[in-house]
C-alpha cells in the first residue's frame, strides 16, 4: 500500500516536472544557437537516463540556462558539430571525477563566485534573448548585443505593422502572462508553472490569428536529429581553445550539479545526495548527450524543486518525465511546432532574471561583509564584460586572497566523549578545507549529538562557514542534536556573529 502510494505521488510530479521542462529545453536550445530537438534529446536523456543513475534521490536533470551561454559562443566559434566530441570528453572526465571521489571539491567552490558566475550568466542570457523577443537574432557576447539593440529596436518600425514588432507584442503578452500568473497564481493550480501559462497564451493568440513570426522547428522523426560524431570531428579536439571549453563545460556543470543536489536535500526529508554517485551519472548522461549530438546537461533546481513541491518520493517521478517528454516528441510533434520562439524568449528572460538572484548579494553581505560580495561583482563584471572563463578564475583568484590566514595550519578533528560527537575546529579554515570537512561531517554516526567546538579557531572564510550551515540546517532538519560552542572573544572579529547564526541554525 505505501509503495502504491508513493509511485501515486512519483507519477503525478512526473507529469509537473515535464510540464516545466518542455519550455525550458526548447528555450535552452534556442538560447544556445542549436536546433530545438538537441534540447529535447538532452531533457530525455536526463529524465530516463540519469534519473536511473543518479545519487540525488529527488534532483531532475537536463539541458541548463546556466550553459546555455557557453555553448552559443562555443557553436558561434567552432560549429555544431565539434559540440558532441566535446560532450564525450566532458561525461568522461565526469565519470573518472566520480569514481576518484572529488565531488567534494565542486563544493569548495566560493559561494560568491558561483552566484557570481549563475548572475552574469542570467545578464547575457537577458541580452540576447531580449533581441529574439523583438524577432530577431542575438549576438555571441553580451557587448555584442548591447551595440546591436539599435538594429533591432529599428526593424520593428515600418510603412506598416512590421513581423518584428507583432513578434515583440506576442513576447510581452507571454511575459505578463507568466509574472502574473506567478503573482495572482490560483490556490487551486499551485504547481501549474508560469512558463506553461506563458507560451500556452502566446501559442493559443499565434494560432488562432495566424501571426506571422517564426515558429519552433522540431523534426518529423526524432531519430533525424540525432547526429553521432565523426573521426574528423574528434581530431579537432586538440585546439587550445576547444581544450579550455571542454573544461570549463565539465566543471561549471559538475559544480552547479552538485551545488544544486545540496539545495534540492535542504528540501526534503527523504535520503541525502551521494554526490560521486551523482557526478558519475551526470558523466554518463553527458556522455550519451556527446553520442547522440545532444545539449550537455546539469541538475536543474528549477525542475528540481517542482518535483519536490509536487510530492515527489523516489527518483521514479524524474525517469517517467523523460518518458513523457519523449512520449510528447514521438507522437505529438505538431504540437511543438506551434509554439512561437518569442514565447521561448520570455520563458528565458524569466529565467535569467531569476539566475541574477540578488537575495544571495545580501545574504553574502549580511553574513560575511564586503569581501565577497566584491568578488561577486567582480565576476559577474568579467563574465558580462569578457568571457565565463575569465570571470570565474579571476573569481576563484580574489577567493584565495580574501584567506588573511593561509600560514595558519588548520585541523578538524572528531572524537568521541560520552557518547557524544565532538567536532574541533582549529586554525583557519578556509575554501582549500572544505572536502577535509565535508568528510567529517558527512561521515559522523547518524543519530548521535553532535558539539562544534570552535575554541581554538582564529578564522574561517564564507565557503566554509556556508558549508557548516548548509550542513546544519539539514541535519537539525532531520532531528540531530547540535550544539555549538564559539571561538574565544580575542579572535577573528566575524566568528562571533557566524557561531551565533550556526547556534541559531541549530536551535
Amino acid at each position: 500500500m505505501k509503495n502504491s502510494s508513493a509511485f501515486s505521488r512519483d507519477l503525478a510530479s512526473s507529469l509537473v516536472v515535464f510540464l516545466v521542462a518542455i519550455p525550458l529545453c526548447l528555450g535552452i536550445a534556442v538560447a544556445s544557437g542549436v536546433p530545438v530537438a538537441m534540447g529535447l534529446v538532452s531533457g530525455i536523456i536526463g529524465g530516463l537516463v540519469v534519473g536511473l543513475l543518479a545519487g540525488s534521490p529527488l534532483q531532475v536533470s537536463g539541458p541548463a540556462a546556466g550553459l546555455a551561454v557557453i555553448v552559443f559562443g562555443f557553436v558561434d566559434q567552432y560549429g555544431i558539430a565539434l559540440l558532441g566530441p566535446v560532450l564525450l570528453v566532458v561525461g568522461l572526465l565526469q565519470i573518472i571525477a566520480g569514481f576518484l571521489r572529488i565531488g567534494s571539491w565542486f563544493r569548495a567552490i566560493s559561494p560568491a563566485v558561483v552566484h557570481g558566475m549563475l548572475a552574469g550568466i542570467g545578464i547575457l542570457i537577458i541580452l540576447g534573448q531580449v533581441h529574439v523577443l523583438m524577432g530577431s537574432k542575438p549576438a555571441a557576447g553580451g557587448i555584442e548585443n548591447v551595440t546591436a539593440f539599435d538594429e533591432s529596436v529599428g526593424r520593428l518600425s515600418g510603412a506598416s505593422v512590421t513581423n518584428e514588432a507583432v513578434a515583440l507584442l506576442v513576447g510581452l503578452i507571454a511575459l505578463l502572462a507568466m509574472v502574473c500568473w506567478e503573482k495572482f497564481r490560483p490556490k487551486s493550480l499551485p504547481l501549474v508553472p508560469g512558463a506553461l501559462v506563458g507560451v500556452a497564451a502566446a501559442t493559443v493568440l499565434t494560432t488562432a490569428l495566424d501571426l506571422p513570426i517564426a515558429h519552433v522547428a522540431v523534426p518529423t522523426s526524432l531519430l533525424e536529429s540525432i547526429s553521432l560524431p565523426t573521426a574528423e570531428s574528434f581530431a579537432n579536439l586538440v585546439q587550445p581553445g576547444v581544450i579550455l571549453a571542454t573544461l570549463m563545460i565539465a566543471v561549471i556543470a559538475s559544480a552547479e550539479t552538485l551545488l544544486s543536489a545540496a539545495a534540492v536535500d535542504r528540501m526534503h526529508d527523504g535520503g541525502r545526495t551521494r554526490f560521486n554517485k551523482e557526478l558519475f551519472a551526470q558523466g554518463v548522461g553527458n556522455g550519451l548527450c556527446g553520442l547522440l549530438g545532444a545539449l550537455p546537461i546539469t541538475g536543474v533546481i528549477v525542475r528540481s524543486s517542482a518535483n519536490i513541491q509536487a510530492g515527489a518520493r523516489t527518483r521514479i517521478s524524474a525517469v517517467l518525465h523523460g518518458l513523457w517528454i519523449l512520449g510528447l516528441v514521438a507522437l505529438l510533434p505538431d504540437l511543438l511546432e506551434m509554439i512561437p520562439l518569442t514565447a521561448l524568449a520570455a520563458v528565458l528572460i524569466v529565467t535569467g532574471w531569476r539566475l541574477i538572484s540578488l537575495h544571495h548579494v545580501r545574504h553574502l553581505f549580511e553574513h560575511h561583509g564586503l569581501m565577497p560580495v566584491g568578488i561577486w561583482a567582480v565576476t559577474v563584471a568579467m563574465v558580462v564584460l569578457q568571457d565565463l572563463l575569465v570571470g570565474v578564475a579571476l573569481g576563484l583568484a580574489l577567493s584565495i586572497l580574501e584567506v588573511p590566514y593561509l600560514r595558519r595550519k588548520q585541523a578538524i578533528r572528531h572524537s568521541e566523549v560520552n557518547g557524544e560527537i565532538h567536532v574541533r575546529l582549529r586554525g583557519a579554515v578556509t575554501c582549500k578545507d572544505v572536502p577535509a570537512l565535508l568528510n567529517t561531517l558527512e561521515g559522523l554516526p547518524e543519530g548521535r549529538k553532535v558539539s562544534i567546538i570552535g575554541s581554538h579557531l582564529h578564522y574561517i572564510d564564507h565557503t566554509s562557514a556556508e558549508t557548516i550551515s548548509e550542513w546544519l540546517r539539514r541535519e537539525t532538519k532531520s532531528g540531530r542534536t547540535v550544539e555549538i560552542h564559539p571561538p574565544q572573544a580575542a579572535r577573528h572579529p566575524r566568528l562571533k556573529p557566524l557561531f551565533e547564526r550556526f547556534s541559531a541554525e541549530a536551535a
